[in-house]
């Protein structure tokens, strides 16, 4: 049509109408992008036209819109004239296509050619200096806009405020923007947009009601930026801005409708999200990528299936942030057979090569596929591979456990010239610790100490993670030493790690280094401290962070909320437990195990396997923690037939495959129930090579049941795997006295001293006013040991004068949980709980002991050994022993 059209002009020979006739197919065809316009160059030449600048201007325009901006640099270099467009036009593609290097070089060439720059030209080169971090190259044109008298201009005074804030300069932004004043719509939302960027968002919301109170009428571009801010402040501002937006009849357009979108998906309200998008009938591809991006943010992956076929439908072709987005979609939902069908579209579409496009396949095939070489495959597609593209193969190879090709990879990617970026260093010596590979992460280290990115805290938080990981506490701690600035995760990570190591004090005293540091403890912090006090027995402590959550607003995040069922199930606060269980909303598997574990060890055996079945009603599958709290349920209630069934559900039902653990639990409910041969056949049939433990549980039970020749075989069988442990001699011992066998008992404990092998002394503690006190067995080291030793001895006469049946056995005095029990009764208020955590199990004599207490004084009594619990009150014990 554009080609006969200009035929026809050529036909009526009319110089002025041809002029005006091609300038106007050219201004038509610019407005709407129609590649079609550039037809018009030809009758151009033909007509000898090929001289008028504005026509070429037009021509420049049209080249770089549609075909690239190499076509418009050919296309600008014959033009025989060139004004200030001219340049300005060709500079402004450079910019727009990322070469602000080029875009520079340009403008530099035409201050040599004598063309004096424009607002519009200045602008450009403002955003070429942003982009490449030139600041003294922008402050120079800056003094140009002042020596020029273009520093009322607003189109500049919006370039100089985007040019501070990209440099983080938002203050000298705002000045710039309150010394200029009468400012149109464009310089208001570049300043709000330089809040936003900034993270001033309270800032920026100010701007906003200043900039209606100057009367200057916001566009859909303030709207957005505002919508950004709106991700910090909540969902309420989001509902506000979205008010004004309607209130102010601003046109819904497809920018706006996408920042919408992103609102509301972000706060989950994907109904709002779909509502916005169907308002008006325009869709483009960033807004079905905000749809798409928003279903699968929100876990509703098939929705975002539905959305990308409902996209294709209507003739939308995707482009390469559309297939980022849809293959996230298939990496979440590890499917590998869509991530295959979208590459396939991929493929057909032509954008294999493209980098963003390639690095989410890299990262959909590491995800979802066994084999890494089809990562491998596509990262040696792509025509140039930045360093997401290098991070996510050597993150992939690490992932599935190819530590040392990753290392490689990471050679070759500093070969190749590319620089690593912190998520790269991190990720690696993240694997590395996994794969406990020291020598090449301290290679790693001393690589990273010669670069800028040792200053870098995602990078130093990884290596005091890797060291702590390995015990490594003082190299860690002098890494944090040196850090100029830790943040929450650095404490964090620290403190996890001494939980897993079983350094709970220690994990504690980080709460003062964070506040020395003036680091807010947030949720994960707070579950991990929460950790330590549960397994410390430190309940005040625990009690106190419990105060800071609700005070915090941290109370209701789940992590907390879990840490709060393990602190109290653990602490005998079953009550207080169950409460906070019925504080989570949605309880997951963490929730479940916490509260069925927490019931267990505080003996509530038919409320832990009745809360096992309210599990499996909820629609949560149990895994093999679940099974180890209710197997252990099962052994302490000695209900044999029921602990045998679970066991065979967790292979036949839940597809769980029993660890050596479960089976320790399998012996202990065989033990319990006296079946000792069916204990010893499982111990020599189960597919793992059994160890001490399970060996030192079926020896209980013989000692249960007094079966001296299976105890005397299991006690062999354990010896031979530690001849060293004590425990068998010290089992059998007293198996032998409770027989009636202390000639026995006696040869026994004659070849322990002769093997020089001495039973480890408990050690009990017990908190008082946030101080962990420790006892020994057999120590007279504490302070108020006398007067902890006079308060037994009182007892003792007591319980004489009300005629209970208690017999102590001279050294059982120096028991240590029965010095931690006296002691907290001496320092505590007369109606408060003793807590005591005990290393070993409790003797038959202080079980005695504390019961006959709490029949004397109304006061309860919480003794934990290990996983179990016991609370002694009104002469009774949970444990019911």
């Amino acid at each position: 049509m554009l080609c006969k059209g200009a035929n026809r002009v050529i036909n009526r020979n009319e110089p002025t109408f041809l002029e005006e006739t091609c300038s106007r197919i050219l201004s038509f065809c610019n407005s709407n992008y129609l590649k079609q316009g550039i037809s018009v160059h030809s009758p151009v030449i033909k007509l000898g036209l090929h001289h008028h600048l504005y026509l070429n201007n037009n021509l420049l325009s049209l080249y770089a819109k549609c075909f690239g901006v190499n076509k418009a640099r050919h296309f600008f270099d014959e033009m025989p004239h060139k004004d200030v467009v001219s340049w300005t036009g060709i500079l402004s593609a450079y910019v727009k296509n990322g070469n602000h290097d080029t875009a520079l070089r340009v403008f530099d060439s035409m201050l040599i050619s004598g063309e004096s720059p424009n607002e519009f030209t200045l602008s450009s080169v403002l955003r070429s200096c942003s982009s490449m971090g030139e600041f003294d190259y922008g402050t120079c044109i800056q003094g140009y806009v002042i020596k020029e008298g273009f520093d009322q201009n607003p189109v500049l005074i919006s370039g100089l405020i985007d040019f501070y804030s990209k440099f983080g300069l938002v203050t000298e932004a705002s000045n710039l923007f309150i010394t200029k004043g009468n400012h149109d719509t464009v310089t208001w939302t570049m300043m709000i947009s330089s809040c936003v960027l900034a993270q001033r968002w309270v800032q920026a919301f100010r701007l906003y009601v200043d900039m209606v109170k100057a009367g200057v009428a916001p566009n859909e571009f303030t709207f957005v930026k505002l919508l950004g801010a709106c991700s910090v402040h909540g969902l309420n501002y989001g509902k506000l801005v979205h008010a004004h937006i309607l209130l102010r009849g601003v046109k819904l357009n497809v920018v706006l409708k996408t920042a919408l979108v992103n609102m509301y998906s972000r706060f989950r309200r994907m109904e709002d999200a779909i509502k916005v998008s169907n308002s008006t009938p325009e869709y483009d591809n960033m807004l079905w990528t905000a749809l798409i991006s928003g279903f699968a943010q929100n876990s509703m992956f098939r929705k975002a299936v539905s959305e990308f076929r409902a996209m294709g439908v209507s003739g939308i072709v995707p482009n390469n942030y559309m297939f980022s987005s849809i293959l996230n979609v298939s990496s979440l939902m590890l499917s590998l057979a869509l991530g295959q069908q979208v590459h396939s579209r991929v493929v057909v579409t032509g954008l294999e090569g493209d980098v963003s496009v390639g690095n989410a396949l890299i990262n959909m095939y590491v995800k979802c596929s066994d084999n890494v070489k089809d990562a491998l495959r596509v990262f040696r597609g792509i025509s140039l591979p930045n360093v997401v593209s290098w991070t996510s193969l050597i993150a992939g190879f690490a992932e599935h456990g190819l530590q040392l090709d990753s290392f490689h990879l990471f050679m070759e990617m500093r070969e190749a010239g590319i620089e690593p970026n912190s998520f790269t260093v991190s990720s690696i010596i993240r694997s590395f610790g996994a794969a406990k590979l020291l020598p090449q992460t301290l290679m790693l280290h001393g690589h990273v100490v010669k670069t800028n990115l040792y200053e870098d805290i995602a990078v130093q938080n990884a290596l005091v993670d890797f060291y702590a990981e390995f015990g490594m506490l003082n190299d860690a701690w002098q890494i944090v030493d040196t850090m100029n600035r830790r943040d929450a995760i650095t404490y964090t990570t620290l403190a996890s790690r001494m939980n897993q190591m079983g350094h709970h004090e220690l994990a504690l005293h980080i709460i003062t280094d964070m506040n020395n540091d003036d680091i807010k403890i947030d949720e994960f912090s707070t579950a991990s401290f929460l950790s330590a006090s549960a397994d410390l027995g430190t309940i005040m402590t625990g009690k106190q962070l419990h105060c800071h959550s609700i005070k915090s607003g941290l109370y209701k995040w789940f992590s907390v909320l879990n840490g709060l069922v393990n602190l109290y199930g653990k602490c005998g606060c079953i009550h207080d437990a169950q409460r906070a269980f019925g504080e989570i909303g949605k309880p997951d598997i963490f929730s479940w195990n916490g509260l069925i574990s927490g019931l267990t060890s505080n003996g509530y055996i038919p409320s832990a396997l009745s809360t096992f079945d309210d599990m499996k009603l909820s629609g949560v599958k149990p895994d093999a923690i679940t099974f180890l709290s209710v197997l252990s349920a099962c052994s302490n209630g000695k209900l044999t037939d029921l602990g045998l069934e679970h066991f065979q559900s967790m292979r036949e039902i839940y597809n769980i495959e029993p660890q050596l653990d479960h089976y320790v639990h399998l012996v202990d409910i065989l033990g319990q129930g006296g079946r000792l041969e069916e204990a010893m056949e499982v111990i020599q049939r189960m597919p793992f090579t059994a160890n001490t433990s399970i060996y030192k549980t079926l020896l209980r039970a013989c000692k249960a049941h007094r079966n001296i020749p299976l105890a005397e075989h299991t006690a062999k069988q354990g010896l031979e795997l530690d001849p060293l442990d004590p425990a068998f001699y010290i089992l059998l011992t007293n198996l032998y006295h409770d027989s009636g066998r202390h000639d026995l008992a006696e040869r026994t404990l004659m070849v322990m001293k002769e093997k020089q092998l001495k039973k480890n002394p408990s050690h009990s503690w017990v908190e008082i006013r946030d101080k962990v006190h420790v006892f020994v067995a057999g120590e007279r080291s504490h302070p108020r040991t006398n007067e902890i030793y006079e308060q037994i001895e009182s007892f003792e006469a007591e319980f004489k004068k009300h005629g209970y049946l208690f017999q102590g056995i001279g050294h059982s005095y120096y028991h240590s949980e029965k010095l931690a029990v006296v002691f907290g009764l001496l320092n505590t208020p007369s109606k408060a709980t003793i807590y005591v955590i005990k290393n070993s199990s409790i003797c038959r004599d202080c079980h005695n002991f504390m019961k006959f207490v709490t029949q004397l004084i109304d006061r309860e009594i919480i003794v934990r050994e290990g996983n179990r619990l016991h609370s002694f009150r009104k002469g009774q014990c949970s444990c019911r022993a």
